[in-house]
């Protein structure tokens, strides 16, 4: 259930980031700023706008008003700084929705329609994804939204502990374009707008509403990072009519409307100065993420973006935030939340942001866990635990930062000893009952808010594949944290009969009567789940999207039933679009996508090499999960256009999916570029990305398919240590193959058809030359 309509119902019914204090804004200088030559800039058809001087130094702006897209170069001296201003459509096109089937049809069918007919042809579309669908927020009715005005977008800086939201119309609630700019504030014309951001990854929000004719208007906002207000956070803001390249009116302001002779609207030259400032700050913050190019630059934009809006959801771009502006989810109640903690350490940890996954590590073990390993929370799930000491040993393998683990170590053997007191109760039980030796709780927070949660303190698979997980992965590391080595040994005897009990009881629960075979989200039920949820209110099988979701994130299945599981949930309602679905009872009007958590099946898709569908996710999550534009990720989010609750988790899932598609570690396994899309390939532009960090140091390469000449040039530099195992894979559209790939000079061994082995010496940058066939 989505949990706005969830939480309506039950109405009814470190040092390391000390350069960034909560109360104290480093001035960004101008001198931080990357910028690029001036003569590489190509300024013909730019309008010059205004000079402004900053720090003593002379700046120049000019804007290329030719395009409604133009970009913004600030020039000093022999040097310049672009700022792009990409727009997407908020609306929806021509093309029929969902392939032209019926919603009904769709939304009641057990099997994923639209999910088959994308993948009909291999490898999907990525148009066709996008298309395939109503964007998120192009329909919305406020009727809807319990009353609250739908924002789709917000602003903030790491330093203010409140975000500013934006309205379609460009509105905040302090700040009127529509008092200085007439008809700027009309919803309908709105309806029509394109969005983006400015820089194409900050935190700046830009729209442009057409007029007809060549008129549009055109709006600017973005956070005041010089402001060092607790809570309020201050705002930017350009407010112009153009028409055909020019520039008709323009209205300038900070913050609130103008209240003379105190408040006068700013001049230009301020504005400039801000956004100057603005871009330097946002560049600093970012300036640890591991880069990339791709030829389209929108997906790394997207990335970097997400890891932006964490450090304006979190108060001092640190402490735990599950949502944003709503009381719903920005209240206390959420802070403690596992998955917003596990999902931004995951995230950080794999762009190589190892400063900020530090001190997400240290807050949360610090203010959230407590010394017996319970948590600060109200609705503690169960397989989150395990997820949460998987991460930790994933956060000593990247960075090797002994010294914060060992300062936590007695909350971390707490939690395992949590996990171990569960499975203790488990197997005390009778052989014969359906949950023997395996973990029972709670595998969904909301549990907690209903009369009776014991109807959800179950042995879901979950809870014990994600224990797994977790005792294995911490088990390796504990002695190298001075930790005792017979407890290590401990938690790897008792992981080991935990899965082996996990295993037998799914064999044993599997549904051979049904094609393909079903298995349920626990042992002992009759009833699939969507039959349970539309008979039983409640129902024990509530909120199954998770439990098959983490069940294979924590990848202790074999492959058969991990392949098994997935096909289970094609089949029989569990994914939308290819994505997790938030599994309710059927019903005629909705088939919704879960934003967050979803990822662990994307995951294991990867894993199993099942990498047409993986893309398909990739794909589906950014255009059905995320606002156009302005790509404000929702919780759960339905297909039809609505406007979906924003929370953190689900904006941390495309930074997850896009470093796998580049760089995916898996055991003793290191692949480069396993879902890299052929499309990328074909488009015949590089394809690079570096300082990747893995477990055994950081991997990158840079490639380039030259389609006319049928030839692949680049190189790969190889990690500090060596994988077991090292995959270069370059997919091809049908109809082509490799002759040949060259590494190093040497003819590469193929692995498949698309897919060679890479050897070579630690630390060695390596030509790469292909031929097609």
């Amino acid at each position: 259930m989505d949990r706005r309509h969830f939480l309506q119902s039950m109405a009814a019914a470190t040092a390391a980031l000390a350069v960034m204090d909560a109360k104290a804004t480093p001035a960004p200088l101008w001198a931080a700023v990357k910028t690029a030559p001036l003569a590489d800039v190509d300024l013909s058809g730019y309008s010059l706008v205004c000079h402004f001087d900053e720090q003593g130094k002379r700046w120049a702006v000019y804007e290329d008003w030719q395009r409604q897209d133009g970009a913004l170069v600030f020039s000093q001296g022999q040097q310049a700084l672009v700022l792009t201003k990409r727009l997407e459509a908020t609306f929806a096109g021509d093309t029929p929705p969902y392939l032209g089937m019926a919603l009904s049809k769709v939304a009641l069918s057990d099997a994923d329609l639209l999910a088959d007919a994308l993948l009909a042809n291999g490898e999907p579309d990525e148009t066709a994804v996008r298309t395939v669908a109503p964007p998120l927020a192009s329909k919305l009715n406020p009727a809807d939204y319990g009353g609250r005005l739908p924002w789709n977008s917000f602003v903030g800086t790491r330093q203010c502990n409140d975000t500013m939201m934006v309205y379609p119309n460009g509105r905040t609630r302090t700040y009127h374009p529509r008092q200085v700019l007439k008809g700027a504030g009309s919803d309908e014309l709105a309806a029509k707008r394109f969005e983006g951001l400015v820089g194409g990854w900050m935190p700046a929000v830009h729209k442009v509403v057409p007029l007809g004719d060549g008129r549009y208007y055109e709006l600017l906002v973005f956070a005041d990072v010089d402001a060092t207000d607790t809570f309020i956070a201050q705002t930017w803001h350009r407010s112009a009519l153009m028409e055909k390249g020019k520039v008709l009116e323009v209205h300038y302001a900070h913050s609130y409307p103008a209240y003379p002779p105190r408040r006068e609207p700013p001049p230009a030259a301020d504005f400039y100065r801000a956004l100057l400032r603005f871009a330097g700050y946002w560049q600093q913050q970012l300036a640890d993420m591991a880069p990339c190019q791709l030829p389209d630059p929108s997906w790394s934009d997207m990335a970097r973006f997400a890891f932006a809006r964490e450090l304006v959801v979190r108060p001092g771009g640190t402490y735990p935030k599950y949502g944003a502006v709503d009381r719903d989810y920005y209240g206390p109640e959420y802070d403690g939340f596992q998955d917003t903690f596990t999902s931004s350490l995951y995230a950080n940890l794999e762009w190589g942001r190892f400063a900020q996954a530090s001190a997400v590590l240290d807050q949360y073990f610090s203010d959230f866990v407590y010394e017996d390993g319970m948590i600060n929370m109200r609705g503690p799930e169960t397989g989150q635990f395990g997820l949460t000491l998987s991460l930790l040993a994933r956060y000593f393998q990247l960075t090797g930062d002994k010294a914060l683990l060992q300062k936590h170590r007695g909350k971390i053997a707490a939690t395992a000893a949590l996990l171990l007191e569960l499975h203790d109760a488990a197997l005390a039980l009778p052989k014969t009952a359906p949950g023997y030796g395996l973990i029972h709780g709670w595998n969904e927070s909301d549990a907690c808010l209903f009369e009776d949660p014991s109807i959800w303190w179950k042995p879901y698979y979950a809870n014990s594949a994600m224990t797994v997980r977790g005792l294995v992965d911490i088990a390796a590391i504990w002695p190298q944290l001075g930790g005792e080595p017979a407890l290590a040994a401990r938690w790897r005897q008792r992981a080991a009969t935990l899965k082996a009990r996990l295993e037998t009881s799914i064999r044993a629960n599997i549904r051979h009567d049904m094609s393909p075979p079903y298995i349920g989200p626990l042992p002992g039920v009759a009833l699939t789940f969507r039959q349970a949820l539309a008979q039983q209110q409640p129902s024990e099988q509530g909120w199954p999207h998770r439990v098959y979701a983490e069940l294979l994130h924590a990848d202790v299945l074999p492959a058969d039933l991990a392949n098994l599981v997935i096909d289970c949930m094609r089949a029989y309602g569990a994914t939308s679009i290819g994505v997790v679905a938030n599994i309710t009872a059927p019903n005629d009007k909705e088939r919704n996508l879960l934003g967050f958590i979803s990822y662990g099946y994307a995951l294991q898709l990867l894993r199993l090499g099942r990498v047409d569908e993986y893309l398909l996710f990739m794909y589906a999550h950014r255009y059905h999960a995320h606002t156009p534009g302005s790509w404000t990720a929702g919780e759960v989010s339905d297909i039809t256009g609505g406007m979906p609750l924003f929370c953190m988790p689900a904006q941390l899932t495309i930074p997850l999916l896009l470093r796998w598609a580049l760089v995916f570690d898996d055991g003793p396994q290191l692949h480069l570029a396993k879902a890299v899309p052929h499309a990328w390939w074909q488009s015949g532009k590089t394809v690079a990305c570096e300082a990747i960090p893995t477990p055994w140091g950081k991997v990158g390469y840079r490639l380039q398919l030259h389609l006319a000449e049928g030839r692949l040039s680049g190189t790969v530099t190889l990690p500090q240590k060596l994988p077991e195992v090292l995959t270069l894979t370059l997919r091809l559209p049908k109809g082509q193959r490799w002759q040949q790939l060259l590494v190093g000079g040497q003819p590469a061994e193929a692995l498949g058809q698309d897919c060679f082995v890479i050897r070579g010496k630690a630390g060695q940058v390596l030509a790469i030359e292909g031929r097609l066939g």
